[in-house]
């Protein structure tokens, strides 16, 4: 071959399917152009879409890397499957100091996925090379292709670099250009030593960030891979991993292709989103996205990443592995999340309806607490506050705090001053203080200094009644209201004997108070509350 010429030797079938097909939608050919523009040592990348009449012409790729010299065309650029790992060396680059991440040699071959016409023109030592890759031309080209040499180690003052112009496009629709940079911004993590641009027909520009990979999730918690609690001390992992993984505020739609975790390595998508385990049928999973860096697989032996970077090996032992070790993370993230998300969850419906829903399930007895607890934890789910807020208060309103019928009842003198001991749970002392509340009341209605027994003795008096009572319940006119008289002094000796005094005077080391069960200590403070009542609209004679 003359030494003026370029050629591109190949199999016609190579460029149709590894070319043409894998590179049929626009993101991963353009990925493959920027991954060209890293290796190149890049700081800076532009991708120009051009439209005429809405309708896209012409795709610029440009960047300031180191450029290719005319051997570099012919020895690398135009070999098809060259790995240049094997080739040159997986070294560091020599300005930013990186690690190569193309592989198999395929990437270029996303040109033709894209257009007809690709003019290739770079600089490189103040050389200036450029040429034409004609698709019509090579697609019937029989083992090897000639470029069309458009100017060869021309002297030039600009510096180093390349830009691709693609013509001929084989897209036809109108250019998605937030939705392109999107998706590319999903394929790499950035630095600050390097910078993709990408620029509007209307000339709007946009730069890649790694924020804008999540730019439309609504995060609520988040959790950082190099955190011991991800990977602990001594792992075959620790300073193996970095990344973060993300819950969102509602369900991430599968259409948003940000649903699962990113597995990225030298900067690059090589895994899509996924949740690495078989069993994912938890709601927790429309939640979680985020992204972790695997850098180390690349220096694997055995070629673990596939050809469209898409997808690990997982058959692999090593990546097996891995993926056991990444399914263990996400089952410890999701745990926390669910605590989280009820921690959560119980402060906005308290702020919703009003109701500590924590104190008020912990005053509720076990039975109805656990089943109170099921309905409030299922109520609402993904759905907004508003929706399920009515049914929270609904439900608070037939299951108030302390819902047993006699506590919500009680006379609320009596209830106010004995609270304290029935929220402890000393019920004993619940039962008898609230004896000696209604005694006090009964003692300052009569003005008298008696106490017990005595003391009710000689204030709702007895039959037959000579003399009316110093507290008049009734009128004392019929036998109903006689009785109804009779029987506030009968009850109240009986809640006086029964209860205040086997408590009150027991020895302070008496199990007595502990006999005296919850409801025991309703059914007491029932009867004082009813007692207590009767003296609301009592005659003081």
């Amino acid at each position: 071959m003359p030494d003026d010429q370029l050629q591109l030797r190949f199999d016609p079938q190579t460029i149709k399917h590894l070319g043409v097909r894998m590179y049929a939608t626009l993101p991963p050919a353009l990925a493959e152009l920027v991954s060209n523009s890293y290796d190149a040592d890049a700081s800076d990348v532009t991708i120009t879409l051009t439209e005429t009449k809405g309708k896209p012409v012409r795709i610029t790729v440009s960047d300031n890397g180191c450029g290719l010299s005319f051997d570099d065309i012919n020895e690398k650029f135009l070999v098809i499957g060259r790995n240049r790992r094997q080739a040159d060396g997986d070294r560091p680059s020599p300005k930013y100091g990186r690690l190569p991440t193309g592989k198999k040699g395929l990437g270029k071959l996303a040109l033709f996925g894209l257009a007809k016409m690709i003019t290739v023109r770079t600089r490189q030592g103040g050389k200036l090379n450029s040429f034409i890759l004609d698709w019509e031309q090579l697609s019937v080209a029989s083992g090897s292709y000639n470029p069309q040499v458009l100017e060869r180690d021309v002297d030039t003052s600009e510096p180093d670099g390349t830009e691709l112009l693609l013509e001929g496009l084989k897209r036809e629709s109108p250019f998605d250009f937030q939705g392109i940079a999107d998706s590319l911004s999903r394929i790499f993590i950035v630095g600050d030593d390097f910078n993709v641009v990408v620029q509007s027909p209307r000339g709007d520009r946009v730069a890649l960030t790694n924020a804008r990979r999540y730019s439309t999730i609504q995060a609520e918690f988040e959790w950082k891979i190099t955190d011991p609690a991800m990977i602990p001390t001594g792992s075959t992992y620790e300073n193996q991993l970095t990344g973060k993984l993300i819950t969102a505020k509602t369900p991430i739609t599968p259409a948003s292709g940000l649903r699962g975790v990113s597995l990225f390595s030298r900067g690059k998508l090589v895994n899509a989103p996924e949740f690495f385990s078989d069993s994912t049928s938890s709601h927790f999973y429309q939640y979680l996205t985020g992204w972790i860096t695997v850098d180390f697989i690349d220096l694997i032996a055995e070629d673990v990443i596939s050809t469209n970077r898409q997808s690990i090996d997982w058959e692999n032992a090593e990546m097996a592995r891995l993926r056991t070790f990444l399914t263990g993370i996400i089952s410890q993230v999701g745990s926390e999340w669910r605590v989280k998300r009820k921690e959560i969850k119980g402060t906005e419906l308290t702020q919703a309806t009003g109701i500590d829903t924590k104190r008020w399930i912990s005053t509720l007895p076990e039975a109805i607490r656990d089943q109170t607890q099921t309905i409030v934890d299922s109520l609402g789910g993904e759905e907004a506050l508003e929706k399920y807020t009515p049914v929270i208060k609904a439900l608070h309103a037939m299951i108030p705090e302390y819902p047993l019928l006699h506590w919500r009842h009680l006379h609320p003198k009596l209830r106010d001053r004995i609270e304290k001991y029935y929220q402890n749970a000393q019920y004993g002392d619940a039962a008898s203080q609230g004896v000696q509340i209604y005694c006090d009341l009964v003692r300052q209605l009569a003005n008298s200094t008696e106490d017990g027994a005595v003391l009710v003795n000689g204030v709702f008096g007895g039959k037959p009644f000579t003399f009316p009572p110093k507290l008049q319940i009734t009128p004392l006119v019929t036998d109903s209201e006689v009785n109804i008289q009779l029987g506030q002094g009968h009850l109240s000796r009986g809640i006086v004997s029964g209860f205040r005094n086997p408590i009150s005077h027991a020895p302070i080391d008496t199990s007595v108070p502990a006999v005296f069960s919850e409801l025991d200590c309703l059914n007491i403070l029932s009867l004082a509350s009813y007692l207590m009542s009767r003296l609301d609209k009592v005659k003081v004679n």
